[in-house]
């Protein structure tokens, strides 16, 4: 019985349990059959460096802050973060990896940067 590339149809020489000819018919299937959710965590992933980036630029003192319109007005998206951390005082912390801002009164936010 002859196996066939998955990817190709070509016919596969070698191991028993090979499903592709080559390492590129298989870089080609998988890119192929996860396309759809690549793109997303592409999104998703491109987003989040966005936003770290323009808190890195913003914070470089590690401490400091800063209106919710200049946040935005560079570009900032509130809706992609990677963790929340909840004080005991109750206060809400969003951090992009160690990138984090506690939004305050009037449309105001604190930036800071979690220490290793």
């Amino acid at each position: 019985m002859e196996k066939q590339c998955l990817e190709c149809g070509d016919k596969i020489v070698g191991r028993i349990d090979k499903k592709f000819c080559s390492d590129g018919c298989r870089n080609a299937y998988n890119n192929r059959v996860n396309k759809d959710s690549k793109n997303l965590i592409r999104n998703t992933n491109n987003r989040l460096r966005k936003n770290y980036r323009i808190l890195e630029q913003l914070n470089p003192n590690k401490k400091t802050t800063i209106s919710r319109a200049k946040l935005i007005e560079v570009g900032f998206d509130f809706n992609y973060f990677t963790s929340i951390y909840t004080t005991k005082a109750g206060k809400i912390y969003y951090f992009i990896y160690d990138q984090g801002y506690l939004p305050l009164e009037g449309d105001y936010y604190a930036l800071v940067k979690r220490e290793s």
